[in-house]
């Protein structure tokens, strides 16, 4: 930008505060400022920072009398000689002859996307109508009411639970400030554009005022909540309890079981409110729930609404000496602000006093600076209006009562892919982590370079039994009305980009693949199943059945589904989260607790994962994380009499001991074992597609990929053109960095599986099997593997029947039109998870899908799996389903229920 103009700043406010002072430091010269008188002897933040600068600053209380220019005023502004006016904030109605004056005119901030929300209370109206996005817009002031021509405009999303205040810290003003600025630039440069607002969907509402914002109850629970919430903190959306008025704060929409708690009549709503341990729940006509946090009654008391029946019962503190210091040093910090009131006393009222939102800030800065270990929250002073309830409010917080638990995490931190990752490292056992009970730990290495990236507790039997008996603790007693799996698939993607990068540096996944599915199909997983959490009792999930009936008695007998208890999800090492997901998200959303072992060389994203469940308010115990050996933690799992369930996924061999010792007391067992998948090309194929989606069906993911093609027959007249494209292929492969964008193929899991793989590679040349390509250790630091081509391998030979689990493809040709002799070459195997089939021919294509005896079958396709679609295999493959409707069944029980009448 290269040219300054003379700038006029109407308005007020800390925005116009900040916009000014960005201004300035662009090099813009602000010749005057103009803003509202002081209040209660207080500065607005905008005069204050231009009368600190030496900048003409002008307080008048109006601009108009009786419909007409002030000329006094008028010509005050005029002898500034501005050249553009710029109003960030402003609440006086500024005459014609001042907005039209200044060489370019008058630019106007308005917090919405017009032409939508014109007038005041722009923000409220955004969040009352339920929008899915908010902005602002910077315009062309004119004569009429926000209806100028269109410089530039911004938008964001609205999140289900934002506030006024949300929309506002996180977007409109620091997006805001920076438009403001760039609107400057863009004039003084001459290529401001004036784009005439479109007539399509304006709309026109008033200021929202009290008396205006009573809760209208027959409504849907969604309208309810963004009437509460559009109406946070000003004017504030109120209802009559118990004869007087009283007004909500802190809304949410509560998507959960109905909670227990104590009945509190509401005037004019049909059904009470529940105050509850963690809110007052209300219910809209639709019978859903919103829960609001906190109420104020007339007097200005706010309390948290779970101490409605409780809020007189609380009594007076005695002060020690130092509390006593600490109580004048804050009320000396109060009469700095409250410069109009002569004497701060007991019953001072902050706000009543004069003091506004900015002075909330400026307060509890100021105490922080005295004394850093008092954590107050802006909310608080909400609570505690008055000067003797602040203080006892702020002595409690001083003192850590009325604090619930924080968690404590010690992370392992890393500077790597331009950000700051944050590790956690301990077991995770009720709701804490700690580290293993006889403190030992192991190494988690970092398979691209084999560097040391944390050394992770190491869970012992002790561990395990303090898992399981938190597991079933919180099963037995636990209130589950805290659980909110879509706020931790939130979470989840608010870090996904952080929790890739531990994916990719624990697990070697390429981050490009681990941001869109190892993290992209974990977020996916869980707002699937959050979904049917309220629905389980439903339709086919509890059934009325008919049944005999003995004359005269009458017989009803029904079925009632429900969570099985304590569950031990043992996972593996190729999907780290998306493997946790799969299995924790059915197990969750059906009522369960669970105890979960990752794998002992990728533990570190389902550490993340227990931090992020607890943020997301988890209850303890309903989420437990043990780090360790399988021989030793999942072992114990497997036999714990108090476990009741076993979800496993890894080796078949592991599957089958899991099985023995879950024999001891009859846990039910859901197991996804090892595969050694077919996929039958055909000639009549799309053999380009055939040969890019092949290539996937092999090296996605390293081969670690449990679906992964462990075999490929391809028929003979296209086997060798199909060869030569594969190599082709493989060639412009890029082998590196799993963190660089442009890498293709990053390492194997860990320095163990790749010496297998090479040593699985030595068999098959041996057996006679052609190598065509790769069998080598890529010569760099890292466990990196060249993608492998054999063919001519014969159904005998060991790389025909055992799993690689890694980047070979292991291809064998079938006569041309020997459908049927190629479908029993496909099945002579004893695993049965996944097949694919590549042909033109649908019919063709259909009957192969009947007779593969496989779990799931891809045609023309390959590794499309949906959070939707069940996921299993057969054989020794193991059974039960990951996904979908069906794997919520692996997660209940069915109970028959007769009654006679």
């Amino acid at each position: 930008y290269q040219h300054k103009l003379k700038l006029a700043l109407i308005g007020q406010s800390i925005f116009g505060q900040e916009v000014y002072n960005k201004l300035r430091k662009e090099g813009h010269k602000v010749v005057g400022v103009f803003t509202v008188p002081d209040k209660n002897g207080q500065a607005d933040p905008l005069a204050l920072a231009a009368e600190k600068d030496g900048i003409p600053v002008f307080k008048f209380p109006r601009w108009r009398a009786k419909g007409k220019p002030i000329q006094e005023v008028v010509e005050a502004y005029k002898s500034v000689g501005a050249e553009l006016n710029v109003l960030p904030f402003c609440t006086q109605f500024i005459p014609m002859d001042v907005i039209d004056c200044p060489k370019h005119g008058s630019i106007i901030y308005h917090p919405s996307i017009l032409p939508r929300h014109r007038g005041a209370s722009a923000i409220n109206w955004t969040l009352i109508q339920g929008d899915k996005k908010a902005g602002f817009t910077i315009f062309w002031a004119d004569d009429g009411l926000d209806t100028g021509p269109i410089l530039l405009q911004r938008e964001c999303d609205v999140g289900q639970n934002d506030t006024v205040d949300d929309l506002y810290n996180r977007f409109l003003f620091p997006e805001g400030i920076k438009a403001m600025v760039e609107a400057v630039h863009l004039i003084a440069d001459g290529k401001a554009p004036r784009i005439p607002q479109p007539k399509e969907g304006a709309t026109y509402e008033g200021i929202q005022k009290k008396e205006n914002a009573e809760i209208s109850w027959d409504q849907p629970a969604a309208a309810l909540h963004n009437w509460i919430r559009g109406h946070d903190k000003v004017p504030g959306a109120w209802a009559t309890i118990d004869g007087q008025v009283v007004t909500f704060y802190g809304s949410s929409l509560l998507d959960a079981s109905v909670p227990a708690g104590q009945e509190l009549a509401i005037k004019g709503a049909s059904r009470p409110g529940l105050v509850t341990k963690n809110g007052l729940v209300v219910f809209g006509n639709d019978g859903k729930m919103v829960l609001v946090r906190n109420l104020q009654f007339e007097d200005g008391r706010m309390i948290p609404a779970s101490k409605y029946f409780s809020a007189d019962e609380t009594t007076a503190l005695e002060l020690t000496e130092e509390e006593k210091k600490m109580a004048e040093d804050i009320r000396a910090i109060w009469k700095g602000i409250l410069s109009n009131v002569a004497v701060i006393e007991d019953s001072t009222d902050f706000f009543k006093s004069g003091a506004s939102s900015m002075h909330v800030v400026r307060m509890l800065e100021e105490i922080k600076q005295k004394y850093s270990g008092l954590q107050l929250q802006i909310e608080d002073v909400y609570m505690a209006t008055k000067f003797a309830d602040f203080i006892q409010m702020a002595v409690r917080k001083f003192r850590g009562e009325d604090k619930e638990e924080e968690l404590v995490i010690d992370y392992v931190s890393k500077n790597v892919n331009n950000m700051t990752v944050n590790m956690p490292y301990q077991c995770f056992i009720n709701g804490q982590f700690i580290n293993a009970d006889d403190g030992k730990t192991y190494d988690t290495i970092n398979p691209a370079d084999g560097s040391i990236i944390a050394s992770v507790s190491s869970a012992s039997l002790a561990d395990v039994d303090k898992a399981v008996a938190a597991a079933k603790k919180a099963f037995e007693n636990g209130e589950w009305g805290k659980m909110n799996a879509r706020e931790l698939a939130d979470l989840m993607e608010e870090h996904q980009e952080e929790l890739a990068t531990i994916e990719s540096i624990d697990s070697g996944a390429v981050y490009t693949l681990a941001l869109k599915t190892h993290i992209g199909m974990s977020v996916q997983t869980f707002r699937y199943f959050a979904g049917w959490c309220d629905k389980i009792q439903a339709s086919e999930y509890g059934a009325t059945i008919p049944i005999n009936q003995a004359r005269p008695n009458h017989n009803l007998t029904f079925t009632k589904k429900e969570p099985i208890g304590v569950c031990a999800i043992v996972i593996p090492w190729n999907y780290p989260l998306m493997m946790l997901a799969w299995k924790s998200a059915a197990c969750l959303a059906a009522g369960n607790t669970l105890v979960l072992k990752p794998a002992q060389v990728t533990p570190l994203t389902s550490l993340k994962f227990a931090e992020l469940s607890a943020k997301a308010g988890f209850p303890k115990g309903v989420i437990n994380i043990l780090p360790g050996s399988g021989g030793l933690v999942g072992q114990h799992l497997s036999e714990h009499p108090d476990v009741r369930k076993v979800g496993f996924t890894g080796s078949t061999p592991t599957g089958k001991q899991i099985m023995k010792s879950a024999a001891t007391n009859l846990k039910k067992v859901s197991l996804e074992l090892g595969g050694k998948s077919p996929l039958i090309i055909f000639s009549d194929c799309e053999l380009d597609r055939a040969v890019k989606m092949g290539m996937g069906a092999v090296y996605f993911n390293k081969g670690e990929n449990c679906i992964a093609a462990g075999r490929l027959f391809v028929e003979e007249s296209i086997h060798d053109e199909f060869v030569r494209k594969v190599v082709e292929e493989i060639k412009k492969m890029k082998i590196g960095d799993p963190l660089d964008r442009s890498t293709d193929h990053g390492p194997q899991n860990h320095k163990a599986h790749l010496e297998k793989l090479l040593q699985y590679c030595e068999t098959g040349v041996k057996e006679g099997a052609t190598l065509v390509y790769g069998g080598r250790q890529v010569r760099r630091p890292g466990f990196f593997m060249e993608p492998t081509v054999f063919t001519d391998v014969e159904d005998h030979m060991y790389i025909a029947q055992e799993e690689s689990f890694g980047p070979v493809m292991v291809i064998s040709k079938f006569k041309n039109g020997d459908v049927d002799g190629v479908l029993q070459r496909a099945n002579t195997t004893e695993y049965g998870l996944a097949s694919g089939v590549f042909t033109k021919d649908i019919s063709k294509a259909l009957y192969i899908s009947e007779k593969l005896e496989a779990g799931t079958v891809f045609i023309n396709t390959y590794n499309k799996t949906d959070v939707a679609a069940p996921f299993g295999g057969f054989k020794q493959s193991g059974f039960g389903k990951d996904l979908g409707e069906e794997a919520l069944h692996e997660y209940l029980r069915t109970k028959a229920i007769t009654v006679e009448y």
